[in-house]
């Protein structure tokens, strides 16, 4: 389990009652944002500090890994400024029944906090307003659950075994689409029943796909009836309704392989070679039959293709994750690598 510390000042209501973390990728001017990037790195189970008004007044359990989402509409004008294209982290929110201030703590906490990137101003206690996500060492979250009310303790005593994934707040997600979608006067009926069945990998996306590819590109099956028709760029992020039907966008793949994919465990380079996320197991990765002997290349991709799959590999492709003690990466063989944080 790692700890971590979000602000919600602005976004509390909508991140605590729609059960999730939102943030953008970078900031508005395209630079990198150490707190962004956190969100690529927290774990199912993980316990998050929800911070707002100088108090920590909510706990969260993390349900499952970040995925790409486009800001959140009930945002409204908070955040105008944001970039849309975001991280999405489900979350379990458990409000306290006792809310603690960090900086009647702060003499305790001090030589606590992160060197670098800390959610609080070491001398005055008082949260930084340029921090969203941020780390917590274990010593400093030891002292926050300390002062909890034993109630709240006992709330979160079990947080390993409240990850239930976050499967629904992505159909959630899709439905609110799709509903706009159906809602869409400016679509004949038509092209609407065509848009809403790709959702699923059927229709005229299908049809359009297997026009393209013939055979799952893993597993070599060939069998219509055993294959998904899998988005390369996510339907949910698809930015018209022409991605969301062009056979460019879509892999024809087994289900073992169609699962890994849409959650980013596994992609491709352009000319056909597999990458695997250090998420997974390589033994795991093995049992599902996916080859790992670093010789296996499938065909390479159009051109279409393959804007498409830089798509995946930048957006979905669970490739990296900083926090050192959990950092690893697949080198072949049956050994791990082992790498530093960056």
């Amino acid at each position: 389990m790692h700890y971590w510390w979000v602000n919600q000042n602005k976004t509390y209501e909508h991140e605590i009652n729609g059960g999730y973390m939102w943030s953008p990728k970078r900031k508005n001017n395209g630079a990198y944002n150490k707190f962004y990037h956190n969100m690529q790195n927290v774990e199912p189970g993980d316990l998050v500090f929800s911070y707002r008004k100088q108090y920590i007044s909510d706990i969260g359990v993390v349900q499952s890994l970040a995925l790409s989402a486009s800001k959140p509409g009930e945002f409204g004008q908070t955040g105008e400024y944001w970039d849309n294209a975001g991280w999405l982290v489900p979350v379990r929110w458990f409000k306290l029944q006792h809310p603690i201030s960090p900086k009647s703590y702060i003499e305790e906490l001090r030589l606590l906090l992160p060197t670098k990137y800390a959610p609080l101003n070491a001398e005055t206690g008082d949260g930084l307003q340029s921090v969203y996500l941020a780390d917590v060492p274990d010593a400093m979250a030891s002292v926050l659950m300390s002062k909890l009310a034993v109630a709240d303790q006992q709330l979160i005593s079990n947080a390993g075994n409240m990850v239930l994934g976050g499967e629904d707040l992505i159909e959630a997600i899709e439905d609110e689409i799709q509903s706009r979608i159906e809602q869409n006067t400016n679509i004949d009926t038509t092209e609407r029943e065509a848009v809403v069945k790709s959702r699923k990998g059927q229709g005229r996306y299908r049809l359009n796909l297997e026009l393209i590819e013939n055979s799952c590109r893993v597993t070599g099956a060939t069998d219509k009836r055993l294959l998904r028709a899998s988005h390369i760029k996510p339907w949910r992020l698809c930015e018209n309704n022409h991605e969301r039907l062009d056979g460019n966008n879509g892999l024809l793949l087994s289900p073992n392989i169609d699962l890994l994919f849409d959650q980013g465990f596994l992609s491709f380079d352009d000319d056909g070679k597999l990458l695997f996320s250090s998420r997974v197991a390589p033994d795991q990765l093995a049992a599902l039959g996916v080859p790992l002997d670093g010789e296996f290349c499938t065909q390479p991709f159009n051109s279409e293709q393959k804007k498409y799959l830089a798509f995946h590999r930048e957006n979905v492709f669970k490739a990296k994750n900083e926090v050192e003690h959990r950092r690893s990466k697949w080198t072949g063989g049956d050994r791990w690598e082992s790498r530093t944080a960056i």
